[in-house]
């Protein structure tokens, strides 16, 4: 059987995009112009504009047409990611509901890696107990309330310490947090935002987990975060089966 060769425009898309997440081209440089990789890869204009078309459909660059011309790197960000991950489970038929009990199981997990940290007092605990303070502080106003609530679970993931559960985690916590936030306009407006004796429920089981992990006790700290999130994780969904279309069209931008 005949072995397809990589065609041309694939195989520049492939040493650019290299040089992007390598970091030798930096997040909002300018690629070279045109005419010097032209030179440098010797392919032809139409294949060089469709290697810069797949960069650019896969969120690397930017290409400028008119007066300005050239094409403005991007490096990968978890943003698009989570952007990326919604459109499959949105491709899929993936409920909500589906995202939510993912995070169920492993954002503990997530919890119980802070408290395993040795340096958790310096990189985990200073950040988490700000964003509790703000959530104290939001007491009052559902809204805010709501984003920085959130702010705090996303802050357990992203302070986990293991880089690939940051990113893949983190992409399930956006969706999540684009869909409680669209939730918590709806609430706030139609007078069912959960009341101030639940809200301050949930700042509780905050700061025993801000206790746990501070101790370093994984088991406690995970189990505390399995009973909050049982509770906390009802409120978005309480309008039935909702699917991940509108999460991930909030994402999309970002």
């Amino acid at each position: 059987m005949q072995i397809r060769q990589p065609r041309l425009a694939e195989m520049v898309a492939e040493a650019l995009r290299e040089r992007i997440v390598s970091g030798d081209l930096k997040d909002g440089a300018m690629l070279p112009r045109q005419e010097d990789l032209l030179q440098e890869f010797r392919v032809s204009r139409p294949s060089l504009r469709e290697a810069l078309r797949i960069l650019e459909a896969e969120g690397l660059i930017t290409v400028h047409r008119g007066n300005r011309g050239g094409a403005t790197v991007h490096v990968p960000r978890a943003a698009n990611a989570a952007y990326s991950v919604g459109l499959v489970l949105q491709s899929r038929g993936v409920q909500m509901i589906d995202v939510r009990e993912a995070l169920k199981s492993i954002e503990p997990v997530c919890a119980g890696l802070c408290a395993q940290r040795p340096d958790r007092l310096e990189a985990v605990l200073p950040h988490l107990t700000e964003l509790h303070e703000a959530t104290l502080a939001a007491l009052d106003d559902p809204l805010e309330f709501t984003v920085t609530s959130r702010r705090f679970h996303e802050a357990l993931v992203e302070s986990c310490g293991n880089e690939t559960i940051k990113l893949v985690i983190g992409a399930l916590e956006s969706l999540w947090t684009s869909r409680e936030e669209a939730w918590a306009r709806s609430a706030d407006e139609s007078g069912g935002f959960p009341d101030a004796k639940r809200r301050l429920s949930g700042t509780k089981a905050h700061a025993r987990i801000l206790k746990y992990i501070e101790e370093g006790d994984v088991d406690r700290v995970q189990r505390q975060a399995r009973l909050h999130l049982d509770a906390s994780l009802l409120y978005a969904l309480d309008e039935g089966s909702v699917d991940t279309a509108a999460a991930t069209e909030a994402l999309r931008g970002n």
